[in-house]
This record gives structure tokens, sequence and C-alpha cells, in this order.
């Protein structure tokens, strides 16, 4: 069992499926609701604890009654928040989805108000205390100075970053993860129909190589090893209920295979694997 403390945030996700999107001006009755909670490094942790690993997050948490709907969750998953600043007279934030049958579309409308980590938040813990640290790619500039921070204080504490979408500045963090994890929303905005010329392209832009990993939906993942070795990875073919989380999923999946000694290829095989699985089911639950 590792340590494994994830840095982002936690939202409460409220999900209603439709027959089809609805018009403009229009009143539709949906088929089903659901509250989730959601945030990508929360999602992971979730996943992560119930592979075994011994999980803590780090973000900020509101003290309305809705974070009180958030930790619930976390504690039922055995996920620790006992590090996590409490804004008062602050809003949780929220995402309202809405999942339509008729197109597979799942479209996001997201809220937040609620204010991100501080620096001295972050570097008055003491990191030795977690094995691997997974860092969600915001806030660009407290996030530069706490991985920093890490890289000079505690090296041997092993960092991942997920980089789901384009944020001013964000290149700056690259160099300071061992482990690189991209979406495919942030690839497409920087000009990519593939992924193998963006791997290689940034590869030779780091100070030192990595293992970069991009995952691409229903196309399965692709990554680029430290050694620079492509490879392709194809989903794993299910019936698609539900994609949210599914790349929460993905990142959780690797960072296990890692954590317990797998090469790059055997980890991202095995995140298609268990990211397949998740489309197929509604939500996080017995997922492993």
């Amino acid at each position: 069992m590792a340590r494994v403390l994830g840095i982002g945030i936690a939202t409460l996700d409220w999900v209603q499926t439709l027959e089809q999107y609805p018009p403009i001006d229009s009143e539709v009755r949906a088929q089903r609701q659901f509250l989730w909670r959601g945030g990508n490094a929360t999602n992971s942790l979730v996943v992560l604890s119930q592979l075994g690993e011994q999980c803590s997050w780090l973000g900020t948490l509101a003290d309305d009654v809705f974070a009180e709907l958030i930790c619930a969750d976390l504690d039922r998953n055995q996920v620790d928040y006992s590090h996590c600043p409490r804004i008062e007279h602050a809003v949780s934030p929220a995402s309202h989805i809405l999942l339509c049958s008729d197109s597979d579309s799942r479209n996001i409308v997201h809220y937040r108000d609620l204010r991100e980590l501080e620096i001295d938040e972050c570097i008055s813990l003491d990191f030795s205390a977690w094995d691997w640290i997974h860092i969600e790619g915001r806030n660009v500039q407290t996030t530069l100075t706490l991985m920093s921070h890490l890289q000079q204080k505690y090296p041997d504490v092993i960092v991942s970053l997920e980089i789901e979408k384009p944020r001013q500045g964000i290149e700056q963090l690259y160099d300071y993860a061992d482990h690189l994890l991209f979406g495919r929303q942030y690839v497409s905005s920087q000009g990519f129909s593939s992924v193998r010329p963006f791997l290689e392209q940034l590869q030779a832009s780091l100070t030192s190589p990595k293992d970069i990993v991009c995952a691409w939906g229903e196309q399965g993942a692709m990554a680029l090893s430290i050694e620079n070795e492509y490879f392709e990875v194809p989903a794993l073919d299910v019936t698609v209920v539900d994609t949210r989380g599914a790349g929460d999923v993905f990142n959780a999946a690797y960072i296990h295979a890692r954590i317990n000694g797998e090469g790059l290829q055997q980890s991202v095989e095995q995140a298609c694997l268990l990211a397949g699985k998740k489309c197929a089911q509604q939500g996080l639950d017995k997922l492993v």
C-alpha cells in the first residue's frame, strides 16, 4: 500500500440524463437524476482507494451544506481530507451535467467562486508523509511554486501532473513532474490532429525526458517513454453508459500500476481497461 496525495478540486455533480438535448426555451423531463461528488483529483483518489492505496486530498472546502456531502463521500471512500482549509462564507463548486441519449453527448455548466489553494497552505505540509503526489494542472503560479518546492525539498517523492485543458503558462510546470498525463482537449488545443508529433515535440523540449501519456477517449491512449519508445493502446470495447470521470479513472489506474512496479506500456494498458469499465457503468462505485 502506497500513500498517495491528490491536489486539486472537489465539486458536486448534478447529473440528468435526457433523450435529447433540449431546444431553447423548452421544458423537458429528465429520464434519471444523480447527485455525485466530482473533481478530477478526488475522483482519482476514490479509485486509488478502491485499488488499495492510502489516499489523502488537498484542496479548499467551502463551509456550506454541499461541502458536507463532498466530505461524506470522501469518508465513505476512505479518502482523508484533514489537511484541507475550510473557507468561510464560501459556496461549493458545482457542475450541472446533461447526458443526452440521442447523441451520446455530455454538456457541462460549471459554477465556481471558491478560491484556490494558497501557497502557504501547501508548503507548510511535510510531504515526506506521501510516496506519490498527483497534481491537477491548474492555478499555475501557486502550483509552480509548490512543484519547485517539492523538487528541492522532497526529491524522493514521485510527482504526476494532469494536464486536462489549456491554461496560460501551464507549460512551466512540465519539468517539475516525473509523469505527465495529458487529456485530448489539451493536445487538440495545441493544433495537433494526432498525438505522436505532440509527444515527440514535447519530449524534445523538456530539460530531462519523462514518461508522457495521453488518453484519447474511444481511441485508447498513446504514450512516449523516457527512452523515446512510442506506442498506442486501444480502448476497451464496451457499450458506453457514462463517460464522466473516465479520464480520472485512467489516471488512477496508471498511478496504481506504476506504484506496483509496472512498466509504461503495461500501466497504460491497465489504465485503458479500467477506464473502459468505468464507461460501461454509472459513477465510480464498485469499479474495482
